[in-house]
């Protein structure tokens, strides 16, 4: 049987990753937690198969950086990062942290069973793009990447001169990508596009930090 370790800090998504596990007969619940921060420790004293782990846990651990310690130092274990959140920036880290498979709670098309099995027999399961959702009169996948870093920034709080110093860009093209996203999205001013992108968890303030050091 292999050994699972469950890292979820939202109880009701915590039962159903649980259930998942444990009416498997080819996997074995070890242990299950709400922060990141202790499953590395877990790896530590425990034989460690596989871990399901949620990006956003408890004490604000992250758990796609808890992924990367981990792997660095236990490759042989298999991990899953799972998420309601559609913020297109945690497939990115996901990849690049050396994460095996990346599953949608809300929107998987594949059940975490089979996820389950096609990552513990070696295959990397990621979805082929991240879900759309409707912002305002348009989808999010009408925003260009260029559009996704400004806006990632401008839900930090900050001022026009200070989001061109974190991305590079002159003040000029800052002004032209948040008009574009107003334009697109048909809200009147940037705070009524950052309450919604928020709310709709298309981005989570924060999670750009890797990409500006």
């Amino acid at each position: 049987m292999k050994r699972v370790l469950i890292v979820e800090d939202q109880r009701f998504a915590r039962d159903h990753l649980e259930s998942c596990v444990l009416k498997n007969e080819n996997y074995y619940l070890v242990k299950s937690v709400t922060s990141a921060i202790y499953a590395e420790e877990i790896c530590k004293s425990s034989s460690i198969d596989l871990i399901i782990m949620d990006v956003c846990t408890e004490f604000d651990a992250d758990g796609i950086e808890a992924a990367k310690n981990i792997k660095n130092r236990y490759p042989d274990i298999k991990i899953i990062i799972v998420t309601s959140m559609i913020e297109s920036d945690f497939l990115r880290r996901a990849k690049e942290a050396g994460v095996d498979s990346f599953w949608y709670k809300d929107v998987g098309i594949e059940e975490l069973a089979v996820v389950m099995d096609k990552t513990m027999n070696g295959e990397s399961v990621y979805p082929a793009e991240v879900p759309s959702i409707q912002v305002g009169l348009c989808q999010s996948c009408d925003f260009t990447e260029s559009e996704l870093k400004v806006l990632r920034v401008l839900c930090e709080g900050l001022s026009f001169k200070e989001m061109s110093e974190r991305l590079g860009i002159e003040v000029s093209t800052v002004h032209y990508h948040v008009n574009n996203m107003l334009r697109k999205t048909g809200y009147p001013n940037r705070n009524r596009l950052v309450i919604a992108v928020i709310n709709k968890k298309l981005i989570v303030p924060g999670s750009d930090r890797d990409l500006f050091g």
